[in-house]
This record gives structure tokens, sequence and C-alpha cells, in this order.
């Protein structure tokens, strides 16, 4: 079985301090729970607080983060998982300013 490939890594460090990370490998099958070929990890936290994130840990699926609740989340595609991780840190964090991290 091949390696992972990493095919997507932004990471956007803000001026209060927060960090948006978002990286998608595309794996040889899909990840326990999944039913997809994409690991996923997209975090939005600050000072090693997560605030936001999406992942799918083997066994769990797909599942987004948001403050300490934790519920499932239905993939699409990865643009589509992009734009809602994006979503939710405009959200949390205000009206969209000048530089924000794009899909």
């Amino acid at each position: 079985m091949s390696a992972a490939t990493l095919i997507l890594h932004r990471k956007r460090l803000y001026d209060d301090g927060a960090i948006a990370e978002m990286k998608l490998w595309l794996v040889p099958g899909a990840v326990r729970g999944s039913n997809h070929s994409f690991k996923l990890y997209l975090y939005y936290g600050r000072h090693g607080n997560r605030l936001i994130g999406y992942d799918n840990e083997a066994g769990k699926g797909d599942h987004r983060h948001y403050g300490d609740r934790e519920e499932v989340y239905r993939f699409t595609t990865p643009e589509q998982l992009m734009a809602d991780f994006l979503a939710d840190v405009r959200a949390l964090r205000g009206p969209q300013r000048k530089g924000e991290m794009t899909p």
C-alpha cells in the first residue's frame, strides 16, 4: 500500500494569535468510518485551544469540533469541506477582514 499524498496545506497566522490550518491528504483507500479517500485535518484555534476542527479519525469517521461540541460532518467534496470550515472560522471571528483565508 502506498503512502498518503499531501494535496493541500494552507496555514494562516492572525494578528490576535489565532491560527487556521487546513491539510488534506489523498490516501490509498477510505479512512475507516469515512466513504472517501481523503484524510482531513482542519484546525482553528488560539494559544493551543482548538475552537473549530474538522477531521476523520479512524473509526470515528468525518466529524466537526466546535468548541466543546463534536458532531458528525457529512463530507461531499474537498471544496465544500474548505468552504464549510472557513464559514465557521468567519462566523467565530466576525465580519471578514482583509487577508482572510479563502478556499
